[in-house]
């Protein structure tokens, strides 16, 4: 029985744990966007517009490049598509950043 009260004391930690990390995500995420509107010097209603659609994308698409292989392919093909590649460029392009 004493096992029980253990056990919920376990996961309890471990989602107030979960919840920690979410936000540590959230204000690395917002450091990030904020670093990337300051260097483009964007004001105003463009630099609202900029922070919003900075903060909704994946994490995958962030400066941090992913370490797996499949993660990296599909952070390239991500921003192979943003970009409109194809053919030769694309290819070119797939190259470069999957060897990064």
């Amino acid at each position: 029985m004493k096992s029980i009260p253990a056990l919920l004391a376990l996961l309890a930690g471990l989602t107030l744990a979960g919840g920690a990390q979410a936000a540590n995500d959230q204000q690395n995420k917002m450091a990030t966007c904020n670093k990337e509107a300051s260097a483009k010097s964007l004001k105003g209603d463009e630099r609202k517009k900029f922070m919003s659609e900075c903060l909704k994308k994946d994490s995958a698409t962030s400066s941090a490049k992913p370490t797996k292989q499949q993660d990296k392919m599909g952070y390239c093909n991500k921003e192979a598509s943003a970009k409109a590649l194809k053919g030769d460029d694309r290819k070119k392009f797939m190259s470069d950043c999957l060897k990064k």
